[in-house]
């Protein structure tokens, strides 16, 4: 569910008065993962490595407050519940998205993903939760990228994480992931600590 808060009523008031009139309030952060275990579960599990990743995501965001929060048009909302959002080349050539309802069960998570990002790919729609706070994902495997970085519109305000094509080593799997956040909603500090989380995640698969 979606509802209006006061940003005096949040942790996020004085965040929200200093950055949500600044013409570019976008953040972006790049880390290199260690995504040897997610490679090793999805090998041994018959599991996509995107579609791991996109649950790890979710989960690494669940337990923090302010993912729940999305500065918007002078406003700030909270959300009871995530999403991710998936990007997906469909049939036509063109590409069209998905909001994967996030689930602490990844059997669950995964059913929804195969099946939206499916039907998007045979219908070239694309599907949104105007409910969910949605996380952005876009997974740009046809090379390897050391960054990321997002135009800022004024339009998509939500946390946005990008990667390119994993990095394999002799004995690791190695992955940069870039994260763009809104400054209203989060500090670095939150976001470095999600970094954190994900590749402890990720780490105990």
């Amino acid at each position: 569910m979606k509802q209006e808060v006061n940003p005096q009523d949040t942790s996020r008031a004085k965040a929200f008065g200093l950055w949500m009139k600044s013409p570019v309030p976008m953040v972006t952060f790049t880390k290199t993962f260690d995504v040897t275990r997610l490679y090793k579960v999805c090998k041994r599990r018959g599991v996509k490595f995107n579609t791991l990743l996109c649950w790890c995501m979710g989960r690494a965001a669940a337990d923090r407050p302010e993912f729940y929060l999305l500065p918007e048009n002078g406003k700030l909302y909270k959300y009871d519940r995530l999403a991710i959002n998936v990007i997906v080349n469909h049939k036509k050539g063109d590409i069209c998205s998905c909001d994967v309802p996030y689930s602490d069960d990844f059997n669950q998570f995964a059913a929804d993903y195969d099946r939206m990002t499916q039907t998007a790919i045979d219908t070239c729609e694309s599907t949104f939760d105007e409910e969910a706070m949605i996380i952005g994902t876009s997974a740009m495997t046809a090379t390897q990228l050391d960054s990321i970085v997002n135009q800022y519109s004024g339009v998509f305000n939500n946390p946005f994480l990008a990667w390119g094509r994993y990095r394999k080593s002799w004995f690791k799997v190695w992955l940069p992931i870039s994260m763009q956040f809104h400054h209203a909603q989060m500090d670095g500090g939150h976001a470095a600590q999600y970094l954190e989380d994900l590749q402890q995640i990720i780490n105990h698969l």
